[in-house]
């Protein structure tokens, strides 16, 4: 999944296992793919140019973003305005839950004020290059609820963890980490029921594609595994993107399959049957709580690393940032920024272990549909080189880029291995016997 606007404090720690993504998981062009297998990925010479620009692009953005982002931070603690927003809160009212509510909101939002240059770019450079194809009017829709959510969900956390930091000034990092267990599962657990669609639209996917759920059944019966077709959905993408996607969400009840609603016409039925094969295998192999388990351990070291560094901060320059003490709203921009700059040297980390889950996918993907397709690469190799064309993928990313930002393997070593891997003439498959 991409990096976004994160609700509240508790996201943003849990965010630095999803740096920026090269790709989204499986994407293909607008028409139907010849099938004959794609050797290495190559995009045609009219796109070639243009991949390699749009991928400059946006490593130049996510640095500059992250750069952007701390430098924003040390600012408004040099200015002073979480003090000034603290006095403010504590004027309106002693109680400290409605200071949560004064306190959290004004600072959030000061927040997405000085990141939607950032996002506005971001959103022009998907136009530029034909990546979205949403209005600036939905565009601006999609951004205010997602500051509303942040809005709502950073108030709540922040007034949880000043009221657990005066609780205990010295333990509050290990007891907000236990708090924030359920926290995360909560979060993780509603966003395919609440959070998703407040952005997109989701049905049943047998509502209109009985015969796709009746070959998708195909595929999960060759793992061994039940998905009821109430778990699979279609999520109306074309409104807003050019490209499509199958992704897996939830915990538990709201565990699901989800396949975006232009799939069917952009994709042959057995590379349908891969993608679908490569989501169910994040499904089937546990990554989601796999997952969840990594993020849980990221926010310990987070939380005690941004305590340390707090409280050394706050000695030595509090005075002058006008910060009572660790247990004072204004010290939250200082605890932040901390979180900050250990979740950018934290990137290569996380996204070497996506690379790994997204990799023991395909591995799922290409061995679920062998013997329902009669060449499994023949799917995978097609699709592969599709998404790199609709995306317009860098065709040659250097080793750091990769390390640094990329969540998935790059097209070229996904082709690679797809076209050599053939575990069945020793009969030694990894996942589905």
């Amino acid at each position: 999944m991409r990096k976004c606007l994160v609700f509240a404090f508790l996201c943003v720690t849990a965010s630095v296992l999803s740096a920026q993504t090269e790709t989204p998981r499986l994407q293909t062009n607008e028409a139907k793919v010849d099938s004959s297998p794609a050797q290495s990925y190559t995009p045609p010479p009219d796109k070639y140019e243009k991949a390699v620009a749009f991928s400059r692009a946006k490593y130049r953005l996510y640095f500059v973003d992250s750069a952007y982002g701390i430098l924003v931070l040390i600012l408004l603690v040099s200015l002073c305005v979480g003090p000034k927003y603290r006095d403010w809160a504590e004027r309106i009212s002693r109680r400290r839950f409605v200071q949560a509510w004064i306190f959290a909101p004004l600072f959030l939002l000061t927040l997405a004020v000085f990141g939607l240059p950032i996002e506005t770019y971001r959103q022009w450079l998907s136009l530029k290059y034909e990546q979205s194809i949403q209005s600036w009017g939905s565009w601006s829709w999609d951004w205010t609820k997602a500051e509303i959510i942040a809005l709502i969900m950073g108030a709540i956390i922040i007034w949880i963890l000043y009221a657990i930091i005066r609780h205990s000034l010295r333990r509050w990092w290990f007891y907000f980490w236990l708090v924030s267990i359920p926290l995360v599962i909560f979060l993780i657990f509603i966003q395919p029921l609440v959070i998703e669609p407040l952005f997109f639209k989701f049905e049943p996917l047998q509502n209109k594609h009985p015969e796709l759920v009746t070959d998708i059944s195909k595929v999960v019966a060759r793992a061994g595994l039940t998905i009821p077709p109430d778990r699979m959905f279609e999520m109306k993408a074309s409104e807003k993107l050019k490209s499509l996607n199958a992704y897996v969400s939830g915990l538990g009840a709201s565990k699901r399959v989800v396949v975006w609603d232009n799939i069917m016409n952009r994709l042959t039925n057995e590379q349908t049957l891969f993608v679908f094969g490569h989501e169910m295998g994040h499904y089937v192999l546990r990554h989601i709580p796999k997952g969840t388990v990594l993020i849980v351990a990221a926010l310990f070291f987070f939380l005690y690393i941004g305590y340390r560094s707090m409280h050394w901060a706050i000695t030595h320059w509090g005075a002058r940032w006008q910060i009572r003490g660790i247990d004072d709203w204004a010290s939250f921009p200082v605890l932040l920024l901390f979180l900050s700059v250990l979740g950018l040297f934290a990137a290569p980390l996380g996204n070497t272990i996506s690379r790994h889950f997204e990799h023991e996918a395909d591995i799922y993907g290409l061995e679920v549909i062998h013997g329902i397709v009669p060449h499994p690469a023949d799917a995978a190799l097609p699709a592969f080189q599709s998404l790199g064309e609709v995306n317009l993928a860098d065709p040659k990313p250097s080793r750091l880029i990769e390390l640094w930002l990329y969540n998935h393997p790059p097209l070229n070593k996904r082709i690679e291995f797809a076209q050599t891997y053939d575990p069945w003439s020793k009969g030694q498959p990894q996942f589905v016997k």
